[in-house]
């Protein structure tokens, strides 16, 4: 059973709840990467939905540009303003901008805050335990479902290592 804080009732059903009632979990990387969430959906009960408020301060990056292979992935600018990376291509978002990144679109998203002061949004997902997701700047690659991240310039051909069942031809001298 999970020791975060819910909005489940004595009587095991999910009820409405303010948002302020979340807690802000915090996420840095080094100088760069770096800001605050607020797991809604989770809070909420949901399984197969991720819902966060997110908060990004100023000068700092979400995280390292992706996309998801199997995961859609919806963004709803809130307060404040930042700049959207999608794949080569730069949008400044502020309040009451929207948009989707599709499962299997293959540009890298992340948002930079470039003003003065914080920018929130609203984050929605899927929260597919099968993801595949492709980071653009490092080339990782990360499988959700083993927790594991691979470098994408390390491929193999199918057969590669394989043995096909051919009778082994001895090596002579």
């Amino acid at each position: 059973m999970s020791t975060k804080p819910t909005a489940l009732n004595a009587e095991g059903i999910f009820e409405p709840f303010s948002v302020d009632t979340v807690p802000w979990t915090d996420y840095a990387h080094g100088k760069r990467f770096g800001m605050r969430f607020k797991e809604l959906g989770e809070f909420g009960g949901c399984s197969h939905v991720g819902v966060c408020l997110e908060e990004l301060a100023p000068g700092k990056q979400t995280c390292p540009a992706h996309y998801h292979m199997l995961e859609e992935e919806h963004l709803l600018m809130l307060e404040g303003s930042a700049t959207l990376r999608l794949g080569d291509k730069a949008f400044e978002l502020s309040a009451g901008n929207y948009v989707c990144f599709p499962a299997g679109q293959k540009a890298g998203h992340t948002l930079i805050n470039n003003s003065g002061a914080p920018c929130r949004y609203l984050i929605i997902g899927e929260r597919n335990p099968h993801d595949v997701i492709v980071y653009t700047d490092s080339g990782r690659v990360s499988v959700r479902l083993t927790g594991e991240g691979y470098d994408k310039s390390s491929t193999m051909e199918y057969w590669e290592g394989e043995d096909d069942g051919s009778p082994l031809v001895p090596h002579h001298d």
